[in-house]
């Protein structure tokens, strides 16, 4: 049977376990290929993990364009070979087209449509790559269904951006251990995780005093967070944590709290926050990463009013007011979030692809 490759840009350690369990599938059929940093230099490669084999990200024109170098020899062989749907990444089109020539299975993997919308103008030039590829995976059902639409003759997936697996997805339904908030993800400005703080001291005085609030993560806005705390005297009830990829560790920060927020667009901390059972609290009206599929209104998140501290603080407030509920829903968010968000799942159609050859 022939090699099932995987080329990205970066691979994060977020993803370890997905390649784990792909590796275990596939054994020695399985190969990862990714460079060290991503567009958005933040977002790096897991420099330690062992089934990474490097290759050189040469990124120009201000950082708008990537080209790839150090694994140009597997683009010839027989083998299906998963590239980033990403249209600037110029050394993908070339891949595309060569592999189209020589009759070599090539599988796109990523998000539907740009950030700007389906029937944005970029979205042509996406189209073009997108028909270059014998197969398509997306990051969801929704996504799944629209392109299809689209291109209704096209093999196309949805695999759901997930963490964990089946057996690591649990939550804890202790009331008196259940007091904390947090916040998961890079601190950067898009992000705003300055919002969620400020929202937080607005209503300093009326949350009771064991309250605390984690802000796991690191970012350009770090410094800047430090300075709000230390300025306004938070630095007993706000902690700062770097980057966290541990288990333990982050199940143990949601285990004690109540609620997570999305203070800017929603990224993957949400399918993270659900499968320990912790309901989010997500801003209305930005342009969200896919995974706002996951959020059910009433069910498993509520929404605040986009940029609005008031807003926000009147729902931290609620959270707290409704603690009983919202404890008692623990459950059902965490089974939900196995089904539709487990690493499993995730891995389902790609297992499927492989098996095709």
């Amino acid at each position: 049977m022939s090699r099932f490759i995987i080329l990205q840009t970066v691979s994060p350690s977020y993803r370890n376990k997905f390649f784990d369990y792909l590796s275990s599938i596939l054994k020695d059929d399985f190969d990862l290929y990714s460079g060290n940093y991503y567009f958005e230099k933040s977002v790096t490669s897991d420099l330690s993990y062992p089934k990474r084999k490097k290759v050189t990200n040469f990124f120009f024109l201000n950082r708008m364009f990537l080209f790839q170098f150090g694994m140009w020899s597997i683009i010839f062989r027989k083998n299906t070979l998963v590239l980033e749907m990403n249209p600037r990444i110029i050394s993908n089109w070339i891949i595309l087209v060569i592999r189209k020539i020589l009759n070599r299975k090539t599988v796109l993997w990523g998000h539907a449509w740009p950030r700007s919308g389906k029937n944005s103008y970029s979205d042509k030039i996406r189209h073009l790559m997108r028909l270059l590829g014998n197969i398509i995976i997306v990051y969801t059902k929704t996504q799944q269904k629209e392109l299809k639409e689209r291109m209704s003759s096209k093999n196309i997936y949805f695999a759901s951006n997930s963490l964990y697996r089946v057996d690591e997805m649990k939550t804890n339904y202790s009331d008196s251990s259940i007091n904390n908030m947090i916040y998961v993800g890079r601190l950067t400005e898009s992000k705003k995780p300055l919002l969620f703080i400020k929202g937080f001291h607005k209503i300093y005085d009326k949350l009771p005093k064991n309250i605390k609030l984690f802000m796991v993560g690191d970012g350009p806005e770090k410094e800047k967070i430090l300075q709000y705390i230390k300025q306004n005297n938070l630095l007993s009830s706000v902690e700062v944590f770097g980057h966290e990829d541990n288990y333990e560790t982050l199940k143990k920060l949601y285990f004690s709290s109540l609620f997570s927020v999305s203070p800017g667009y929603i990224g993957l901390s949400v399918t993270q926050s659900f499968g320990f059972g912790v309901p989010m609290i997500v801003s209305k009206y930005e342009n969200h990463s896919p995974e706002i599929e996951a959020v059910k209104e009433g069910k498993n998140a509520i929404y605040f009013q986009t940029d609005n501290i008031e807003s926000l603080s009147e729902k931290i407030c609620h959270m707290y007011e409704s603690k009983d509920k919202w404890i008692k829903k623990r459950k059902s968010i965490v089974k939900d979030c196995k089904t539709n968000y487990s690493i499993e799942a995730m891995c389902f159609p790609f297992i499927e692809v492989y098996n095709q050859n």
